[in-house]
Formats: structure tokens, sequence, C-alpha cells
């Protein structure tokens, strides 16, 4: 999967296109993605013993990887991503457009 834990993103589909957002979790095996602020969904809790108090809360859903792009802040938009290897031998992700690496 192209997409990793605390990266930035944006939408490039949906009812949140065009908003950016950190990675805060990644599903490989579901090939989907959480990212803060975007895809808010609606939940009903119950009253438990650690959340005394019930209801409905607001918190992220899950997002296809497929319907984000990494976001470059170089270029200022989301950018598809290749993979290359340092001098060093370490192996990153870089920007197709400005050639700019992302840290891993």
């Amino acid at each position: 999967m192209h997409i990793k834990k605390d990266d930035m993103v944006m939408v490039i589909s949906g009812k949140d296109k065009g908003k950016k957002g950190k990675v805060i979790q990644s599903y490989p095996k579901e090939a989907k993605v959480l990212v803060e602020n975007v895809n808010m969904v609606t939940k009903h809790q119950k009253p438990t013993q650690q959340m005394q108090q019930g209801g409905i809360t607001k918190q992220e859903g899950k997002l296809e990887a497929s319907n984000v792009l990494m976001y470059c802040a170089k270029c200022d938009k989301g950018v598809r991503t290749g993979h290359k290897f340092l001098s060093d031998g370490k192996k990153v992700r870089y920007c197709k457009k400005c050639n700019e690496t992302f840290s891993n």
C-alpha cells in the first residue's frame, strides 16, 4: 500500500474531496486508511462504566486508500509517488512531479 501512518494525504474523491489530513491509522489488508477530520461519521453509544454519558459522537470513518494521494508541500497538491534507493542504500518514497523525497 502506498500510504502509511503519519503521512499527509489529500482526498481526491468523495464527499471530502480536496481536504488534507494526517493518516491516523492504515489497514493494509483492507486497503483502507483513517484520516483525521475527514469522513466524519456519527456513532450512537450506550452508557458504559468507562463512559457514563452515552449519546451520539462523531468520529473518523475509514477511506479507501485509492481515494487519497500523498500531499506534497512543495507542489501544494496530491501527487503520485515512486520508490528509489538513496546512495546509502535506504529506500524512500518521492514525488514524481518535483522529485521531493518523503520521510518514512
